[in-house]
This record gives structure tokens, C-alpha cells and sequence, in this order.
């Protein structure tokens, strides 16, 4: 059985590492190898228990406590594995990670999906170059636990073993979660940890329609490494052509607003279930040869966007609301 760290003041066993590994030369002297590997042994065992006594939650029994009182004091930061097997005081500590993820919900990125998303234009605020991210590179997203993240990767299990293309499980599961913040390591674990995820969900939205929000394509609220279909339909055929840069230029000039009612994702009321998502309009349809340039698009809210095909506001009237700011 691997032994378990033993907590103490980190200062009491400093000092006990500096004696032993003072003593230490008189095995290096004595030139016995096998001596001198059992001599480090319990040195090795003192490192790991000063590594874990550094956290001082009283409640961070176990190296998975620990592990997540580390992660949770550095939220949005990229933090190496040796980090957290310091603190955890065990070898094993990617295992533990995972439990933290799948069993308890806490939003963690490992280096593989963070290296996915950023090659697909995803900015992580702390990382603005890929090779410097590891495998063992993890990523708190928030300090937030996600109660239903669980019940979520039972269902990503049963996906993932459909005999479908990685997309069609992608958006199978999102389908399925219509309107929740999505965790990127979810997504990775539905495509068979393919680095290909990343780029299934951009066309998605830029190829498919499908309404999937991140940070960078106009939901700056959301925290990085989070993806949400805002709803379960694809937009029309003429509106999946947007550029993302001219879509995120739109929302930026409309404050992030519809411009008819103001409504945007920070002022939602939980009791308003009918206004749920932002959408660009071509005030000059695209079929008819509109544009897809910044004076041609107005940010409406889907309930807005509805009454403007209707009818009930004049293209004139659109270009105004535009020009206003």
C-alpha cells in the first residue's frame, strides 16, 4: 500500500530533512549503492510531507483536498502537475484530478484540451502560447463546483461509444444540455480525446449554424474553456456565413445588446423564458444581396429578431437604431 503523507509544521520538518540529508554523506562515502537508495527513502517520504503540510486548510485530509484547495486558491491560472503532486504528497495525483472533474464537478482543463482550443483561436488570458502548455498543465476554469457535472459524464459515456462521426456526438450532447456552460474536457472526452474537437465545434457554429457560445464569439461573460448552445435549432442557411470577426465586431459596436429592447445576457430575468439569445439580423437580407459587413447587421434578441421578419420594423428604421450606437 502507498504510504500516505503525514501533515506536521513545515518548519519542524524542514529542519528534519536538513539533518537527514546532512547525514546522507556518510552514505555517499560509504559508496554502497543499495545503501545509499534506502538512505534516501525517508527523505523522499520528509519532501512529500513538508510539500503537503504547505496547505493549511484543516480540512485538506486527503491529497484530492489538497489538490483542489491549491487549485481553488489560483483560479484562471495555468498551475504545473509538479505543483499539485507537491501538495498532494502523492505520485498519483492525475488521478485524483480526474475524480475532482468527473466525480465532483470542479471545471479543471488539462493541457491537451487547453492546447486544442487555442489552436482554434480560443484565448486562455494566461496562456497566449501553446508549446509552452504540457500535458500535465491544468487550468481551473472558476472557483465554482457543478452539481450536475456528474449525471453529465454518464451521459457523455453512453455518446461516446455511438458509432457516429465526433461532430454528431458533440452536438448529440449539447443537444442534450441545451442552455448549460460546457466544460472543453467534456467535449474532448466525447471525441476520444482527438485533438479535432475544438475544430467540430467552430464549424458548428461558423459552418452548421448551431448556436454555440463561447467567450470569443460574443458571450464575454462566459469564463474561458466554457461552451453553451444558447438553443436547440440551427440559424437560417444565409446567416451560418457571418465571419466570426464581423460577428464579435457587431455585438462589440451594440454593446453586447438588442438594439430594439436592450435585453442582453447580463440583465435576463430567470422568470423571462421566451428572450433567451442574441442573434444578428442583415437589415439588407442576404439573399437578396446583403452583405456581411458591419453596417449591414443589427443585434437583435430572438424575440425581436422574430418581430423584425414579421415586418414590424422598417429597414430605415434599423439603420437608425445603428446609427444612434
Amino acid at each position: 500500500m502507498a504510504r500516505r503523507s503525514k501533515r506536521n509544521t513545515p518548519e519542524s520538518l524542514r529542519v528534519e530533512l536538513i539533518k537527514l540529508l546532512t547525514k546522507f554523506e556518510e552514505k555517499l562515502l560509504d559508496e554502497n549503492l543499495r545503501e545509499q537508495v534506502k538512505g534516501l527513502v525517508p527523505a523522499n517520504h520528509l519532501l512529500r510531507d513538508l510539500g503537503s503540510s504547505l496547505i493549511k486548510d484543516e480540512d485538506a485530509t486527503s491529497a484530492r483536498d489538497r489538490i483542489l484547495s491549491y487549485l481553488r486558491k489560483y483560479p484562471g491560472m495555468l498551475l504545473d502537475g509538479d505543483e499539485l503532486m507537491v501538495v498532494a504528497g502523492i505520485s498519483e495525483y492525475a488521478r485524483r484530478i480526474r475524480e475532482l472533474r468527473v466525480q465532483m464537478g470542479w471545471p479543471i482543463l488539462a493541457g491537451k484540451a487547453i492546447k486544442d482550443m487555442l489552436v482554434e483561436g480560443e484565448v486562455i488570458d494566461s496562456a497566449s502560447d501553446s508549446n509552452r502548455i504540457k500535458t500535465d498543465t491544468y487550468f481551473l476554469v472558476q472557483d465554482q463546483q457543478d452539481k450536475e457535472a456528474a449525471f453529465r459524464w454518464n451521459l457523455a459515456n453512453e455518446i461516446r461509444k455511438k458509432k457516429i462521426s465526433v461532430k454528431d456526438k458533440i452536438i448529440t450532447y449539447l443537444r442534450e444540455n441545451v442552455g448549460k456552460e460546457i466544460n472543453g474536457e467534456e467535449l474532448k472526452y466525447l471525441a476520444n480525446d482527438k485533438s479535432e474537437w475544438a475544430r467540430r465545434v467552430r464549424e458548428l457554429r461558423t459552418e452548421d449554424g448551431w448556436p454555440v457560445a463561447t467567450r470569443q464569439s460574443g458571450r464575454p461573460e462566459l469564463k474561458v474553456g466554457v461552451y453553451v448552445l444558447e438553443e436547440n435549432r440551427q440559424a437560417e442557411v444565409h446567416d451560418r456565413k457571418i465571419p466570426d470577426p464581423v460577428r464579435v465586431e457587431t455585438l462589440e459596436r451594440d454593446h453586447f445588446s438588442c438594439k430594439v429592447c436592450g435585453w442582453n445576457y447580463s440583465n435576463r430575468r430567470a422568470e423571462d423564458k421566451i428572450r433567451n439569445l442574441l442573434e444578428l439580423h442583415h437589415i439588407e437580407h442576404h439573399a437578396s444581396g446583403g452583405k456581411n459587413e458591419l453596417n449591414n447587421l443589427i443585434t437583435l434578441c430572438n424575440v425581436c429578431h422574430d418581430d423584425v421578419h414579421r415586418g414590424n420594423k422598417s429597414n430605415q428604421e434599423l439603420k437608425e437604431l445603428i446609427a444612434v450606437g
